[in-house]
This record gives structure tokens, sequence and C-alpha cells, in this order.
């Protein structure tokens, strides 16, 4: 039909899009378009409401369309000129809805808060684990690692799963492994069995460290991006927390069983949460799925800002190849290098180890009690997550770089304050200062923005193959580090009489993790994933 004032008196309708077409002189009939890639573009609607008074373009409704979609034109011109294609949005605008984007968002990151809840359990209850089957350093390494040693398998099958099944189908998997993890760990009958529980949650973990940092980037603004992923870390060093108050109350009596049993409690909601939680509009843009992309963008960012966005997303979409080989690209490949250097470096530094092992920590520092021990650990956990709040402040006022810079040098002074405690026989409150020195700094600074920075370094179509698998190598070195710090310190105690070298290698490590985000690390803070992917892949050429 042919347009005019009457048929376009309401044009720009969200529950309707606007078709145009136009006739080709290089070819005969009419071809109707929907394009959807140009973005907003308000100069052209005055254009097009003259074309149609001028009746030089034709329209059509297409009533099948589902709300908040963008309404776009191809217009046909019949005036024999050559093919050109304009697109208007709705001028109508919807407002973005902070609300919806923090509640998926702490929904997500219960994932984190799973994370962390399930890797602290075994710091209280491996005393109990110890004197039950009689462990030595290596089993005890083993056992506390156990859970470790699954948890690089979660982002092998998470680059592929993420990828395939989308960021909540994966997360909705990784609840699933927790549960069945907590209950076989309760009701496990010896150490080996017991073990195989914990790697199947430590799969669970490594799916759920790695894609909730990522759904939380993909769905946040780039100016909340920083905040929204610490969101994940303060989960995370929540879940640790109170791991550690309850392992605290369980340990009257040694009920190490019930330990393990209250994961599942806090898994089975996260089950039930992610069934409500949307797809990653960047996955979803990824699959070709770009009207729904949009109806998520829409309601987070807003109309007007969800088209600029998702006409950015499918641009950089349109320079990136997706598979493993881009990843070896020169300007991937060393966004690559810095995120596998920054999440190893977040584990070996010694400050995990403190976390996990504190309680046994508190009683080589002399205090004997177990309860006592672990009541220790609760004020370190506390100050920790004191510490993870704070970031959320420092990430808002201060760009990446700096701190990533100071906060392991930082860090590398508590581990000091721990050598010189062990070895000159300092009071034991020593040992806490250096505990809340080490531990602060890693939690301000390192802990959040390794995941942030990881979450978002990476161009959209290769981040979840990226991020599986510099998580992977991150909890190879985790349980090498597991699994080797009682050992040292063992040995440590064997030729020098007290452990206190272990953490001067410790403070080296950390000096060395300063040096490396300075040399190799760029400012991404304020920036979109759009624009840091764009970064990278123009250093391939």
């Amino acid at each position: 039909m042919v347009g005019s004032p009457e048929l376009f008196a309401d044009p720009f309708r969200p529950e309707k899009r606007l078709l145009f077409t136009r006739k080709n002189i290089f070819e005969f009939g009419t071809q109707w378009f929907d394009v959807m890639h140009l973005g907003y573009q308000p100069q052209f609607q005055s254009i097009i409401l003259n074309l149609v008074k001028k009746q030089l373009c034709f329209v059509k409704y297409q009533e099948d369309t589902p709300p908040l979609l963008i309404v776009l034109f191809e217009l046909t011109i019949n005036e024999g000129d050559c093919m050109t294609t304009m697109t208007v949005s709705p001028g109508i605008e919807r407002k973005a809805s902070s609300r919806y984007l923090y509640l998926i968002t702490l929904v997500a990151a219960v994932g984190g808060f799973l994370f962390g809840y399930d890797l602290s359990l075994i710091s209280g209850a491996i005393i109990f684990l110890k004197a039950e089957w009689n462990l030595s350093p290596f089993w005890m390494g083993a056992i506390a690692g156990s859970a470790i040693l699954g948890c690089p398998f979660g982002p092998l099958a998470g680059a592929w799963l993420a990828d395939t099944l989308g960021r909540n189908k994966t997360l909705i998997l990784s609840s699933a492994l927790f549960i069945v993890s907590a209950v076989g760990c309760a009701l496990a009958h010896g150490m080996f069995d017991f073990s195989l529980w914990r790697f199947i949650g430590g799969i669970g973990v490594g799916l759920a460290s790695t894609v909730s940092p990522m759904y939380i980037a993909e769905v946040a603004p780039a100016g909340m991006r920083g905040r929204l992923v610490v969101i994940n870390q303060l989960a995370v060093v929540i879940g640790l927390s109170l791991s550690v108050y309850v392992t605290y109350l369980f340990s009257f009596g040694g009920h190490w069983r019930w330990m393990f049993a209250t994961m599942a409690l806090p898994a089975t909601a996260f089950l039930v949460g992610m069934f409500f939680v949307p797809g990653s509009p960047r996955w979803l843009a990824a699959r070709g799925n770009y009207a729904k992309a949009l109806e998520v963008l829409t309601v987070i960012n807003g109309r007007i800002q969800a088209e600029r966005e998702l006409a950015a997303i499918r641009q950089e979409l349109g320079e990136e190849q997706g598979g493993f080989r881009e990843l070896l690209m020169p300007g991937v490949r060393r966004a690559l290098i810095i995120g596998i250097g920054i999440m190893v470096f977040s584990q070996i530094n010694g400050v995990n180890m403190i976390l996990l092992y504190a309680p046994t920590l508190f009683m080589e520092a002399g205090i004997t009690d177990a309860p006592n021990a672990i009541l220790n650990s609760v004020y370190l956990m506390s100050w920790i997550t004191f510490c993870t709040v704070v970031a959320f402040w420092l990430t808002a006022r201060f760009g990446r770089r700096p701190i990533m810079i100071f906060g392991p040098i930082a860090m590398a002074a508590g581990h000091v304050l721990m050598f010189l405690r062990f070895t000159y026989a300092l009071p034991p409150l020593v040992t806490l200062g250096g505990m809340f020195l080490a531990a602060g700094a890693f939690t301000l600074t390192l802990a959040p923005l390794s995941w942030v920075i990881l979450s978002e370094i990476f161009p959209n179509r290769v981040r979840g193959k990226a991020m599986s698998l510099a998580t992977m190598l991150m909890f190879a070195a985790s349980y090498v580090t597991v699994n080797v710090f009682p050992v040292v310190l063992d040995k440590f105690k064997s030729a020098f009489g007290n452990p206190g070298g272990t953490f001067l290698i410790f403070a080296g490590i950390c000096l060395l993790c300063s040096l490396f985000v300075w040399r190799m690390l760029p400012e991404t803070k304020d920036k979109t994933l759009e624009e840091i992917g764009r970064f990278w892949l123009r250093g391939r050429t």
C-alpha cells in the first residue's frame, strides 16, 4: 500500500514494526526489509515523514513482533536512485531499570557466594578430618585440594556450555553440582569418597566462578560494570565469612558433616533463582537473536541506549571470528596473557593460603584450642568482608591500573610481617596483624579487580573461551599451591624450626604481580565492552 500522512499518523509505536520498501532499479519487483543494525538516528524521522507525504516510499505494518523492539525502516524511493538504507527508532523512550539490573546481578552473584562458601568450608573442617582419618601433611593437602582439583574442569566444560547453552543455563547446571556435592560430602564414609564429592563440587565452583562474573559484566552498563562485578566478589567474601561462622558453630562436638550439608540450602536458592534471570544480551546477539538481546538491553539501559549498544555489539561481532584460533592473534593474545597472568597471581600470592589454612596457622602461632583458632578466623573473615564493601568505593573512584599496582605491594608487606612473626617468635597478635594487612589489601584490590578485568578485557565472541581458559589455569595454579603449601610449611619447620620462609616467597610473588600489572595492563575503567574488544582487535594487524 502507498504511504500517506493518515497511515503514518502514529508510526513510532513500540508494539508494531513498520517496514518500508523501495524498488531497486537493477531488479524487478519489490523487496521488504527489516533492518536492525544502524542504531538510533532520529534525524531520519523527519526525512521519512516528508517522503511519505510525497508518496515516495511504500510502507506496511508487521503485526507479529513482540513489544520493546526497535522500529527500523528501509526506504523505497521511486526516483531511480541506487539502493540506500535508512533506519529510524521509535520516538518513545523506555526508562532504564536499575532495580531490575541489581536484582539479576544479585541472583547471578549467588554463584560467587557458593564459590567462596564451598572452598572455605574445608578450612575449619580439616582440623576434624585430620583427627578422624589421621591425615599426613600430604593427605591434608590432597583433601583440602580435592575441590580445587575439580575446579579446572568447570571452566574447561564452561567454554562450550556458556557459548552453547547460554550463561544462565550453565549457572543452573553449576547449582545442581553444588547440591550433589553437599549431600555427598555429608554422607561420605571415608576420605576417598569424600574427595570425590568435593571434586564434583569443585566442577560447580569452576563453572560458577567463570560464568557468574561473565554474565554480570555482559548485562552491566560500562559505568556500573566495575561495581556490579564487585558484587560478585562481595558474594564470594560473604560465602567465605559465613562458612567460617558455620564451621565455628558446628566445631563444638566436631560435627563436620553438618558443615558441608548446609551448602545445599543456598545452592537450592541459586537453582530456583536462575530460572527467572534473562539471557545475556551479548550471548543472544552472538547467537543471532537480536530481538531478545534488544529486549534485555532496553529494560536495563532504556531504549535509546539499548539501540546504540546493540549496534556496537553487532559491529564488533562482525569483526570477530569467535574460534580458539582468534585467541592466538596478536592483539587478543596479549589480552589472554594479561587475563591468565592476573588470575594465576590471584591464587599464588599466598593470601588464599592464609585464608584457607587460617585456623591451622593460628594453631601454629600458639592457639592450641580448635574452636578458638576458628574464632580468630571469624575476625579475619569479618575484616575482609568490610574491605570488600570498601572496594565498591575504590573501584568507582580509581582506575584499575593504580589499584592493581599498589595492592600487591601492601600484600607483600603483610607477608613480611608473617615472616617476622614466625622467625623471631613474636606475639600471636603479630600473626593476626600480618594476616589483616595481607588479606585486607588482597580483598580491596586483586581479589575483586582480577575478576572485573577478566570479565571485561576480551572481545565478545571469544569472551567465554578466553575466560574459561584463564580460569582453568587459575584453578590449576591454585591446586598446586594448596597441595604444596602444607608441605613447604613442614619443610621450613624441619630445616629452620619455623615456617617463616614460606611467607618471604609469597612476598616476592606479590612484587612480581605488581610489576606485571605495571608493564602489561591498559586502563579499562568506564570503557564499554565493545570499546575494549575493538582495542585488542585493532592490535591483530
